[in-house]
């Protein structure tokens, strides 16, 4: 616990800028749109450098953080119930995807836990910019695969949430 409290405390929001920054946040923004163009799953990014000492002292986890994140940015109002959360907490070394019912069902847990892997693995090398677009782009995959844009649709919802990444 006390380790996991330094860590916080040590993990500013500039050093989480200097992980994320401007060029950085755009490239995840067109990774996720450029994806929305061939699956209809609604996929939003939130980066949280370190937790604040209610949710510490709580013993709140990255997972507990992240559906508490899912319900605040309302990432499950959407109309297939499509939303996805991927959430990155930099001082916990975590990555997690919350998924909405509709899509969740489509996706396997493994496939989930490989796109976290494939993020958390470059961050431990101190790639941050390149594990999180190449994650982003295995989401993609998978969910290009298991939950396809359904181009015969006349009237396809527009885009629901928006692609833009939330550094908290």
């Amino acid at each position: 616990m006390l380790r996991r409290l330094i860590r916080h405390l040590l993990t500013t929001q500039s050093s989480g800028r200097k992980h994320f920054p401007c060029a950085t946040l755009q490239a995840i923004q067109a990774v996720i749109t450029e994806g929305e163009t061939v699956h209809r799953a609604e996929v939003r990014l939130i980066i949280e450098p370190a937790l604040a000492w209610p949710e510490l002292l709580e013993r709140q986890t990255s997972r507990m953080r992240a559906h508490d994140l899912f319900s605040q940015y309302r990432i499950w109002d959407t109309e297939e119930n499509c939303g996805i959360l991927v959430y990155i907490n930099l001082a916990d070394h975590q990555v997690e995807i919350i998924a909405d019912r509709g899509i969740n069902c489509c996706v396997l847990p493994e496939e989930w836990q490989e796109v976290c892997q494939t993020m958390t693995q470059g961050f431990a090398r101190g790639d941050y910019h390149e594990a999180t677009l190449r994650g982003l782009r295995y989401l993609n995959t998978i969910l290009q695969r298991r939950f396809p844009e359904q181009k015969a649709l006349q009237s396809a919802p527009p885009n629901q949430l928006s692609d833009a990444p939330i550094f908290l």
